[in-house]
């Protein structure tokens, strides 16, 4: 990234739960101020340091909840706030945000990834001198409208399925994915590879959707969501969640004052578009663009992560790079964790950092699709031990 050098700070995320969980009763805003406060705490900061908060909301009640949220952490009204909704892509998009402001020089310190509560996704109405008032039971939706010419609430599940069909994809080999992602979920929950990420709220202090014991047969015995010949089920699909994560982006300069040493440095962001019929094609489509900026491969990346809405992601990510897999998603995904839409993009940050951690450092990529093609990622590099121990403020790297 040009300009001024990009560092994270650090990040936290609440638990995953279930929609109608643990977290059924708490507001995405609610959860984001956790987060942000305690974020904040963990590294003696007012938030009065802040420049902005940027974060990245899908299905809640509309407005700017970035700044009801950041009114809740009790951030000084002072410091602007903006909300960001690239759907699925949201919270990986305020990240984005964040890093092209401060690598343009318009703030040092910046508050930035997302929240959801799928639990509490309001009903609402398209007003009766819309047309779409008359293609949906009493002009009530849940799901925005993402492509011209279709209102389906379920547009994401048949973009899935008609990617499935186009690539000839099994069911067998949608099934080693889940069982893949929960399996290695399991394993980092059992080694607590994120305990020190993860924010109790309340009771709440795992996530809910991990079942390492899943097998084989239970799979099979799923129906398919479109009827017979179809390939579409619960278990190739990610689970709806209630979540909020968030991560801190400084300058060196801020940090060098502040005494602070960085995690990782933010390398290279991007965005790119494609069909919004095939959504699950935007998280390779767009990691393959910020690589090919970059003059990169999937083999110069010590950790990769795609958010896995669906198993077709992993196996389109296996077909075109066998020889990475034990690279890709080492903790599990979103089969497993789930997915509060606008939150995964700052979970999927989370677990790259621990994950390169357990790569002993290096490049890693997250990327992740949004509905309507879109597709974010985003390129960080996991400063060494020793690389942080020498911090000066300049720009550090491995070999530092």
């Amino acid at each position: 990234m040009k300009g001024e050098a990009v560092y994270v700070l650090g990040g936290l995320r609440t638990p995953i739960a279930h929609r109608g969980g643990a977290l059924s009763h708490r507001r995405p805003e609610e959860l984001g101020s956790l987060v942000m406060r305690a974020l904040l705490a963990r590294y003696g900061l007012s938030g009065r340091e802040l420049s902005s908060v940027l974060a990245g909301n899908a299905v809640g009640t509309g407005g700017n909840l970035a700044r009801l949220t950041a009114l809740m952490a009790d951030i000084p009204e002072e410091v602007p706030a903006c909300t960001v909704d690239m759907q699925c892509a949201s919270a990986a998009a305020a990240i984005s945000l964040a890093a092209a402001k401060l690598a343009s020089g318009q703030g040092e310190l910046f508050l930035a990834g997302g929240m959801e509560s799928a639990s509490l996704q309001p009903l609402r109405v398209y007003d009766e001198k819309d047309p779409r008032h008359a293609l949906v039971p009493d002009g009530a939706y849940k799901t925005a409208q993402f492509a011209p010419g279709d209102v389906s609430a379920d547009a994401m599940l048949r973009g899935a399925e008609r990617v499935m069909e186009a690539e000839h994809v099994t069911k067998e080999e949608l099934d080693a994915f889940v069982l893949r992602s929960h399996h290695l979920a399991g394993e980092a929950v059992q080694k607590g590879w994120l305990a020190d990420v993860i924010l109790p709220v309340g009771t709440c202090r795992r996530d809910s959707g991990v079942r390492p014991h899943l097998s084989k047969k239970l799979l099979r015995r799923l129906p398919p969501h479109f009827g017979p010949g179809t390939l579409l089920d619960a278990g190739n699909a990610c689970a709806i969640h209630d979540g909020a994560a968030f991560l801190l982006l400084a300058s060196g300069d801020f940090l060098r004052r502040h005494h602070l040493k960085p995690e990782a440095r933010l390398v290279a962001t991007a965005s790119v578009g494609g069909n919004p019929a095939e959504s699950p094609r935007g998280a390779m489509r767009t990691a393959d663009a910020l690589l090919l900026r970059q003059g990169l491969s999937y083999e110069d990346l010590a950790a990769i992560e795609f958010n896995e809405a669906f198993a077709v992601i992993d196996a389109l990510f296996e077909r075109a790079h066998p020889g990475c897999l034990s690279r890709y998603n080492r903790l599990g995904g979103a089969l497993a964790y789930g997915h509060p839409y606008g939150a995964s993009g700052a979970i999927l940050a989370l677990h790259l950092m621990q994950s390169l951690k357990l790569a002993g450092g290096g490049l890693g990529l997250l990327s992740i699709a949004g509905a309507g093609g879109m597709g974010e990622a985003i390129l960080l590099e996991r400063l060494s031990d020793a690389a942080s121990e020498k911090w000066s403020g300049e720009e550090v790297h491995e070999d530092a």
